[in-house]
């Protein structure tokens, strides 16, 4: 299996809402690992890796997030790998 990763870039009402939170508890079923983190603009990012399919099922995932978001984008494109155990929310 060849690993792959994604950084992602989630906006509209996506912080208060438990995003980051819900975030790792859908890598860490897909067995992705990575971080996730609310910005200043009010937008969440991630960094996710794993297998193809599974970054592509938490790409379609993060398109509705926990029932209180409202989901207005979420951009992905590829990223370099970077060293992490596990999956770790950030500030």
């Amino acid at each position: 299996m060849t690993e792959e990763c994604r950084h992602l870039r989630v906006t509209g009402r996506v912080q208060g809402v438990a995003f980051r939170a819900w975030t790792k508890g859908q890598a860490e079923r897909l067995g992705l690992r990575g971080w996730v983190r609310n910005e200043d603009d009010g937008s969440v990012t991630a960094m996710v890796c794993g297998a193809r399919k599974a970054l592509e099922e938490m790409v379609t995932a993060c398109w509705q997030g926990p029932g209180a978001a409202e989901v207005r984008d979420v951009q992905s494109e590829a990223a370099p790998a970077e060293p992490c155990d596990g999956f770790e929310i950030r500030r």
